[in-house]
């Protein structure tokens, strides 16, 4: 029985590292969409750093432990994707989001230095691995619940443009494996983060079926001039002012059809215009100038 429970064990973990590996590529439509605006816009950063230094930690875990081959190597593999993504938001994020990536950057390296020496000269051999696993069972769980700041994001929008389906059903898919080989091992660090993994997967997934058709409806819902204008803008690829400008459009459309104060058009179309000082590098279409 134990060696049918060992087979079945290094099925679901073969399967976990599969499926694990399509989530760490799953935001790279992501990254792209970043890479062509040149720009990071709504998207977090929070995800990446936390399952950084979770993989990191079930690194650590996984020497501690015996027959731990799966969980090393797909860990380390998780590494050296999540700093390159990291290292990519950096270079396109405005400065107040770079900053606040490089603080979370610092506070998890030296927590993750300082927990590695307490474990090592002040645990005992025996309980090492049990602490570790704990420590390891709580950042998992940090590492389901920090999308929820773009669930968050996504409810209150009504849009879910920065929570990528893709890394939700992938998400949700590893939950399943891990929890099962962790089950099969009796390693219950391993098995309890992925049911939360799992409820929180499924929730962001009912969340892109509400609201996947969303923003097709609010656009819809503009005129046709205005709908022409924000596709120029798109065509355009400015990535400073674009959204600044398209909400202004959107705002003068609102204004015209439902009677919104002129102030909040004119304090909103001022923001706008001290933008476009400061970069007067760019070029805006001709539309947009007789707009």
């Amino acid at each position: 029985m134990a060696g049918f429970s060992a087979h079945w064990a290094f099925a679901f973990g073969l399967l976990g590292n599969i499926v694990s590996f399509m989530v760490y590529l799953a935001p790279i439509p992501t990254f792209y969409q970043i890479y062509k605006k040149k720009s990071s816009e709504g998207f977090q950063s929070i995800p990446y750093v936390v399952a950084l230094f979770s993989a990191s930690l079930w690194i650590y875990y996984a020497f501690l432990k015996s027959n731990t081959t799966l969980l090393i190597t797909i860990n380390s593999v998780g590494c050296f994707i999540e700093t390159i993504y990291i290292i990519f938001f950096i270079v396109y994020a405005s400065k107040k989001s770079r900053i606040q990536t490089m603080k979370l950057l610092v506070l998890l390296i030296v927590c993750g230095v300082g927990f590695a020496s307490v474990t090592q000269f002040l645990v005992k051999a025996s309980q090492r691995a049990k602490v570790v696993g704990w420590i390891c069972l709580i950042f998992s769980l940090c590492v389901f619940i920090a999308p929820l700041c773009i669930v968050r994001q996504v409810i209150r929008s009504k849009s879910v443009k920065h929570m990528p389906f893709l890394l939700s059903l992938f998400l949700t898919l590893s939950a399943v494996m891990w929890f099962f080989y962790g089950l099969l091992l009796k390693d219950f660090n391993i098995a309890i983060p992925n049911v939360l993994g799992f409820s929180f997967g499924v929730l962001q997934m009912v969340l892109y079926l509400m609201y996947r058709n969303a923003d097709k409806t609010k656009e819809e819902k503009l005129p046709e001039r205005i709908q022409k204008q924000i596709i120029i803008l798109d065509e355009q690829k400015i990535p400073e002012l674009t959204q600044q400008i398209i909400d202004i459009i959107k705002l003068s459309a609102l204004r015209s059809s439902e009677k919104i104060p002129a102030v909040v058009s004119q304090q909103a179309i001022s923001t706008v215009s001290v933008s476009v000082e400061a970069s007067p590098h760019q070029n805006l279409p001709k539309e947009i100038e007789a707009f």
